[in-house]
């Protein structure tokens, strides 16, 4: 991306490094998130950032070994921003002393502006109410300031919470920026880039113009496959490749039987005869549903499951013919939880975007196209490309399907069931203004039977339970608060409805101790 202005995010370990990537992105501004061991002088060299960040960790900065920023970094004249621990590393690294202990702070902390300074620089506009909320976790703090510096803000656990160095553009402070609980941390970010040249120029629009150019020169002439989901990454990646090389790409659509109502029907409609883009629609629904019979431990669900979806995907696209590049979904997180900060072994990229090792067994090359994007690009992405609104918005499905929705034997009754009071229930969500609140929302049809009384006659028919979650990346999560006149009301029409369901529960388990999903 040598075209956008850069911004470098030297990474030290911080469970939250991907916020800052994260606000930065949402302020248009370029930016990659590298470990520390990772930034040498001949990566400075060939990144060339207009700015860097240092971002928080998870180490005593006092301790022997301890993580440290490259020292070319404060020789090259570009503004620097150190958070929490990267505070602590540039104060010590440019003269000044840090402390070790005994002055923790974790949570909600009040900075006050210290004495004559109200705020410039990175810090205007703040102290409008006499003191800043923010969020802080640390346990060690300077405790004298490098050669420079001066102190604009103090807490009480940390005297020199906010300090900077306008001459030579170094700012830092003790708390995280980037979290929502620190209100205006969001303008500390947005003064910091305005104050480094920042022009906003990484735009979806550019993105998109920039990404057909690299796929084509890429690809060439070659072929291409996609495995497409129906999910939002899948198919924003489809139509991203088709824009850049026409019918050379194929998409393989696997249909294991267990989508959500129409689905099918709305993903062969959408690709094939909106986008007109080559598809091979896989309906291999009996396979999977065969395989599945008598099966009712949720781990081997999922490795039946990924199984053959690898062995359909691998028979479908044969027939393609001289195919010489798969396309995945991979996205920015999963690249960057892919390199360890710590410098040892890398961790394994997340199994549904690498499509089950497909690339090294087909002898095939990666084509990879959202890499640098963050999920909330990639539906802005969508959106570019012209995508449904309805579709780009839509919640997240688990690769596995409606089999981790149907905890027990998987059945086709089960299935048509569980459909149906799916359907119902995101219909509810729908009419009441509700679906772009939640993060995801579903139906499990749970492995027991119940007594019922209908129309003055004895049920003996499945229970099931509504789920609907609020949440940021599906990390952690917590129940949506629906009123019990919603839920009153879905669950009537889930039972008069949906013949074969007649008790529904509502599951408020929050994420931990539960998951999302239920298998």
């Amino acid at each position: 991306m040598t075209q956008h202005q850069r911004l470098l995010i030297v990474d030290f370990g911080s469970q939250v490094t991907q916020l800052i990537a994260r606000r930065l992105r949402e302020l248009n501004v370029y930016c990659e998130i590298h470990p520390f061991h990772d930034v040498t002088d001949a990566f400075l060299d060939e990144f060339a950032p207009q700015a860097a960040i240092l971002s928080g960790g998870p180490a005593s900065v006092t301790a022997t070994g301890s993580p440290r920023a490259p020292q070319r970094l404060f020789e090259m004249g570009i503004p620097l921003f150190g958070i929490c621990y990267g505070q602590q590393a540039m104060t010590i690294q440019l003269g000044g002393h840090v402390e070790a202990g005994h002055h923790a702070e974790f949570g909600r902390a009040f900075v006050a502006p210290a004495p004559g300074h109200k705020g410039d620089g990175i810090f205007a506009g703040l102290f409008q109410d006499g003191r800043e909320e923010v969020w802080m976790s640390h346990g060690d703090r300077v405790t004298t300031l490098a050669p420079g510096f001066e102190v604009i803000g103090t807490s009480p656990g940390a005297p020199y919470a906010m300090i900077a160095d306008e001459a030579r553009r170094f700012y830092a402070v003790q708390f995280h920026p980037e979290v929502h609980h620190t209100p205006h941390g969001r303008q500390m970010l947005e003064n910091f880039v305005r104050l480094a040249g920042f022009t906003g120029d990484w735009t979806m629009a550019s993105y998109r113009n920039d990404a057909i150019a690299r796929i084509r020169q890429q690809v060439g002439d070659a072929k291409v496959i996609c495995g497409l989901s129906g999910g939002v990454d899948s198919s924003v990646a489809a139509v991203l490749i088709h824009e850049a090389i026409g019918d050379q790409l194929t998409c393989v659509f696997v249909d294991h039987g267990l989508l959500r109502q129409g689905e099918a029907d709305e993903v062969v409609a959408m690709f094939r005869d909106h986008y007109n883009i080559p598809l091979i629609h896989a309906d291999e629904q009996s396979l999977f549903l065969g395989a599945l019979t008598g099966v009712s431990d949720p781990e081997v669900k999922r490795k039946t499951i990924g199984r053959l979806f690898i062995e359909v995907f691998q028979k479908h696209a044969a027939e393609v013919g001289g195919a010489r590049f798969l396309a995945q979904g991979t996205l920015y997180p999963d690249v960057i939880e892919s390199v360890s900060v710590s410098g040892g072994p890398s961790v394994t990229i997340k199994s549904h975007h690498n499509v089950g090792g497909l690339p090294e067994k087909m002898g095939l090359k990666l084509v990879e196209p959202l890499r640098e994007l963050f999920k909330d690009e990639v539906r802005a992405l969508g959106r570019e490309l012209g995508l449904p609104a309805s579709f780009i918005g839509r919640h997240p499905f688990p690769g596995p399907g409606l089999a981790i929705r149907c905890p027990g034997e998987i059945t086709p009754e089960k299935l048509d069931i569980l459909r149906k009071a799916d359907a119902v229930f995101i219909d509810q969500i729908r009419k009441h203004g509700l679906y772009d609140d939640i993060w995801q929302a579903f139906v499990a049809i749970l492995p027991v039977k119940t007594v019922g009384v209908m129309g003055d006659g004895r049920t003996y028919d499945f229970a099931c339970a509504l789920r609907a979650v609020t949440s940021v990346d599906g990390m952690t999560a917590d129940y949506y608060p629906f009123s019990h006149q919603f839920l009153g009301e879905t669950a009537t029409r889930i039972i008069n409805e949906v013949r074969g369901i007649n008790r529904v529960t509502y599951d408020i388990t929050s994420k931990p101790p539960g998951t999302i999903e239920w298998e």
